[in-house]
């Protein structure tokens, strides 16, 4: 195969799908691939901008490439995914010579036990694991003030159109910045309350926060049991959508995925429909949306509006009573279940006998300061000091709360009564509901405000309806193609 053939490959803004066209007419191979990613990476990720967005190359990457072309050559691509580079956060297990460490240098030298079954899914499915992306230490459930993307292994990630200027938002910053950046093809994010969702809308990304149980949480350190959830962060809807389902699956090892037994796709991509806006009817809480936007993002969320308005949507503004704008954005559940989570990991998946419990992190800060502790651990502190046991009643009474608002009050009540396919926020005014109800939502581009800083809008709705949000966010997406790639 001759050099020139790769002359016509074009890396940045590569999709899934012309990825895998060019694979399949020999335009490139799955090693030559991992290698143009590698020498980007290489380019800019610590030097250039130095984004900061990797934060480990997986050793083996090269070798798996290669395999994967062979097994091309000789039986045909597995599907979709077969010998395309996929970045993963670092609070997902790989069980390699990679570490998984949620950016905290007490797990520094942690190897996991084995896989997350995510990411036996995607080695199933033929994906090539390129690396480990940096993130916002602990998920960002460290402390309080902590800057978004910085953690004490990794530093701080910056955000590919304005590396240092702009808030590259947590805590799936690295995955969020270097798909931005075109580091690989698409990444795994990891989200509690907008950690997939904002770093997408800030990147200028689609980013999917799946049902809780739709995608199993077996192998990634843990914030919370009730809101946990992996997803896919990438550059077009119809990638979002392939990621999606080969991600899907009922795991033994995580209960919630049994909810989803008879709901979960493994293709989503039977749902990118161009016209599923026209006759939809989405809502709006317009004011309590627009509160702390700036004039030139409010115009944009005013064009998102007026385009979906054009594809045929009809859009349903909410009186300033509904549930959806009583959110109170307290997080006493997350205090709770962080410690018996992170507990619970360390002891099943580590192979650090001087760290077994949150109690081992705190005190490996304590005596690295200088390392560790730039800005503290006050959310480890608070949450060493419950029982672990989620016995409190404070604990049941706020988790109680939190369903009944935010589902049978809240989103269930608001798409019934309005007769709603979804609701519709700018990304970071709407994540914290779907989020404490473990429901899903998309952020899709929606334009750039006049400083030049990306801008998403979120849409949202019921248990399971990843399929709808797809494919409204799919239609909004090919009706604005809003996405321009940073200039790096």
């Amino acid at each position: 195969m001759s050099v020139t053939k790769f002359n016509t490959f074009q890396l940045e803004e590569a999709t899934i799908s012309y990825i895998q066209d060019a694979l399949e007419k020999e335009e490139i191979t799955s090693l030559k691939l991992v290698t143009l990613y590698i020498e980007r990476i290489s380019k800019y990720n610590h030097n250039g901008p130095k984004l900061n967005a990797v934060i480990e190359i997986n050793p083996d990457a090269v070798n798996i490439a290669e395999a994967l072309d062979e097994e091309r050559r000789h039986k045909g691509a597995r599907g979709p995914l077969h010998g395309i580079p996929v970045l993963i956060k670092d609070n997902i297990n790989t069980g390699d010579a990679m570490h998984t460490s949620a950016g905290s240098l007490a797990l520094s030298e942690s190897y996991a036990d084995q896989d997350a079954y995510i990411v036996t899914k995607l080695r199933e499915a033929g994906a090539i694991i390129l690396g480990k992306t940096n993130l916002t230490e602990w998920a960002n459930f460290m402390t309080e003030n902590m800057p978004n993307g910085f953690s004490s292994r990794g530093g701080q990630v910056l955000n590919p159109y304005g590396p240092g200027k702009f808030d590259v938002s947590g805590s799936s910053s690295g995955s969020g910045s270097a798909v931005a950046g075109n580091f690989a093809a698409a990444a795994i994010g990891t989200e509690t309350s907008g950690s997939i969702t904002s770093p997408a809308a800030a990147n200028s990304l689609v980013g999917i926060k799946p049902t809780v149980g739709l995608v199993s949480r077996f192998g990634i350190i843990p914030i919370s049991v009730s809101q946990d959830t992996a997803g896919p962060m990438t550059r077009t809807v119809a990638d979002a959508a392939i990621l999606l389902g080969a991600l899907t699956g009922l795991d033994h090892n995580d209960a919630a995925t049994a909810k989803a037994a008879h709901s979960g796709k493994t293709d989503y991509t039977v749902y990118l429909r161009e016209h599923a806006l026209n006759g939809a009817r989405i809502g709006i809480s317009y004011e309590y949306s627009i509160r702390e936007l700036s004039p030139s993002q409010k115009d944009l969320f005013d064009q998102a509006i007026a385009a979906m308005k054009e594809k045929g949507a009809e859009m349903v503004f909410l009186n300033s009573a509904t549930p959806l704008e009583q959110e109170d954005g307290g997080f006493d559940v997350l205090l709770y279940e962080f410690k018996s989570g992170v507990n619970s990991y360390l002891k099943r998946h580590t192979r650090l006998p001087s760290i077994t419990s949150l109690e081992d992190v705190i005190e490996y800060n304590s005596k690295h300061p200088g390392e560790c502790l730039k800005y503290g651990q006050v959310l480890l502190e608070q949450s060493e000091n419950t029982s672990g046991t989620l016995t409190e009643s404070s604990y049941l009474n706020s988790r109680l709360n939190d369903l009944q608002k935010t589902r049978e009050d809240g989103i269930d009540k608001t798409l019934k009564e309005f007769q709603l396919d979804a609701i519709l926020y700018p990304t970071d005014a709407g994540y914290g509901f779907p989020a404490k109800a473990g429901y899903p939502s998309i952020s899709v581009p929606a334009g750039y405000d006049e400083e030049g800083k990306p801008f998403g809008i979120l849409l949202t709705a019921g248990a399971f309806s990843e399929p709808k949000l797809i494919a409204l966010a799919y239609s909004f997406e090919q009706a604005t193609k809003h996405r321009v790639p940073p200039k790096l």
